[in-house]
């Protein structure tokens, strides 16, 4: 990723260096008076929550950036700056990761109990969600106020965590309307959970970022906004393939989509191409803990050949990206583009 000289060799270290910058500044905030005790706590929460991820999308600003820069080196100006939004879209991801855990009641979040699973820590763990929301107009507004683009920085944060916040309330009130009851799941509902909780957020935000950076302006590349979300579509499709049929070894977790009754590609496929005889198979089965139950599901997708219609999906869909990726006038956004697809393509994890 990062070149070889200059200013951009060891990028994720670079990136973690500006984390630490990031965190000085807002346990200083002038607008609160910080005990020693209130410090602690956030930084704590801080080094808890943001920095243990795959940090993919923040790194993803700077990629695009230099992508759109057309080989040009960066300056350490502009590395920082790319890195403060790449930072603020971790700071996002760590907001929704807070809540989300809770709404789930899970135990574990990147090998680690979860936040508010830790001594001390429980339903303050809401509160926390709500500070790291409002450390983004925090970061944005100490580094970007100057620039033309800061209102258009602050709109594209507000309207994309809108739509993951009414993503995830789709994905919630599917199971809670339902009640288990699977003939509420199509492949429609499965593509507007995700386009909404994941697509935007985790795609169309890095690259938007870069691209007002850029000084562009968002309205002319809806055809961009289109295509990123295509992409995470796509990706969303091989997490769940991956939760059923990848090696946890590989993907470092147990799948349970079928335990937890999840709207997943997989089961809607299934419900798309099974008989009456296995339709009962999978709604007398699917949502249930037991590893019986489980295994018949696993047994009806693999009669099913979803490992073959997945494939035949995997390839149908990279043939459709690459077209309208290479159908755009500019050669630099199509090679932001290109990056973005040949990190996911036939991924394993």
């Amino acid at each position: 990723m990062a070149s070889s000289n200059g200013p951009t060799t060891d990028l994720k270290g670079t990136f973690l260096r500006v984390y630490s910058d990031l965190k000085a500044e807002l346990l200083n905030d002038p607008a609160f008076e910080f005990t020693d005790g209130s410090r602690q706590w956030v930084e704590r929460m801080l080094d808890y929550n943001v920095p243990g991820g795959k940090l993919n999308r923040g790194l993803s600003v700077i990629d695009s950036y230099k992508y759109l820069k057309e080989g040009k080196e960066l300056t350490e100006d502009e590395i920082f700056l790319a890195s403060a939004l790449g930072w603020c879209i971790e700071w996002l991801q760590a907001y929704f990761l807070v809540l989300d855990d809770i709404m789930d009641s899970s135990h574990t979040r990147r090998g680690h109990p979860c936040w508010f699973r830790l001594p001390q820590v429980g339903l303050i763990a809401v509160n926390d969600g709500v500070l790291l929301r409002n450390h983004i107009p925090r970061i944005i507004g100490k580094h970007f106020r100057g620039k033309p683009y800061y209102v258009d920085l602050l709109d594209l944060f507000n309207e994309v965590e809108f739509q993951t916040a009414s993503g995830q309330m789709i994905d919630l009130i599917t199971t809670l309307e339902g009640e288990k009851d699977l003939s509420k799941y199509s492949l429609s509902r499965h593509r507007r959970i995700v386009q909404y909780k994941t697509a935007y957020y985790s795609f169309y935000l890095p690259v938007a970022c870069a691209l007002l950076m850029s000084g562009e302006n968002l309205d002319n590349h809806i055809d961009v906004k289109n295509i990123l979300v295509e992409m995470g579509t796509y990706f969303q499709v091989q997490d769940d393939y991956l939760d059923c049929f990848g090696d946890p070894a590989t993907i470092g977790k147990i799948g349970t989509d079928i335990e937890d009754f999840k709207c997943s590609w997989l089961v809607v496929k299934a419900l798309e191409l099974c008989n009456d005889e296995q339709k009962k198979v999978l709604f007398d089965n699917y949502g249930k803990a037991n590893p019986a139950n489980v295994a018949e599901v696993k047994a009806l997708y693999n009669d099913l050949n979803l490992q073959g219609v997945f494939a035949e999906y995997e390839s149908k869909s990279y043939e459709k990206l690459i077209t309208s990726i290479e159908a755009h006038p500019s050669k630099s956004v199509q090679a932001v583009l290109k990056s973005f697809l040949a990190k996911i393509y036939r991924r394993d994890k």
